[in-house]
């Protein structure tokens, strides 16, 4: 099994990874978070390794954190989630993000993410919600994660989308949301969004 790799990064594209290690490169499936932090990194990478060996295929992935290569585990042990939709899932939302959406509930912003459906979308979430908090992952889940302080789902969806409609990023927005949420249960949409706006990054 191999457990990461270190070595020069000769190649890189926001799908795809090769790493020289030892005179070999290595081509590793990658997210975009990991393509980002990659890109940080420079020349010299450490990369965590998933190996999917399958009859037909010995397929590497790599990580830039051992929390991001758990997550990815953990999306491939749902039904109908399979190691290119993990990997999507992981491009489209940080660590962070998914686990605040599912804590939350949030099946919609996971639909949100190519080749997740509303069935796959609730079964992440009903299978995932306590293992994310087993394993420490959820550690990034604004104000200890929301299972213990529910929030009111309507004025959330509706601020997610009302700034979404002013051009904000879901996953980052809905975080911000809740949080306010969390602090304030009673706030109408509009304060919730006017707040946010003056959060959101």
């Amino acid at each position: 099994m191999i457990e990461y790799i270190r070595g020069e990064v000769a190649e890189l594209t926001p799908a795809l990874a090769v790493v020289e290690a030892g005179g070999v490169g290595y081509g590793l499936n990658i997210s975009l978070n990991t393509y980002s932090a990659l890109q940080k990194a420079g020349r010299e990478a450490k990369v965590y390794v998933y190996e999917a060996i399958r009859e037909d295929a010995h397929v590497l992935f790599g990580f830039s954190s051992k929390r991001e290569r758990e997550m990815f585990e953990l999306l491939i042990t749902v039904s109908g989630v399979g190691a290119n939709t993990a990997r999507m899932a992981l491009s489209g939302m940080t660590v962070g993000e998914l686990c605040a959406a599912i804590s939350t509930g949030n099946a919609k912003l996971i639909q949100g993410i190519k080749g997740i459906g509303k069935m796959t979308a609730q079964r992440i979430i009903v299978d995932l919600r306590d293992k994310i908090v087993a394993l420490g992952i959820a550690d990034e889940i604004p104000a200890g994660g929301s299972v213990q302080a529910p929030v009111n789902n309507a004025v959330r969806d509706e601020a997610v989308a009302a700034l979404t409609m002013l051009g904000f990023s879901p996953a980052p927005t809905q975080k911000v949301v809740v949080a306010i949420l969390q602090e304030q249960p009673s706030l109408p949409v509009e304060q919730v969004v006017k707040l946010a706006l003056k959060q959101i990054k």
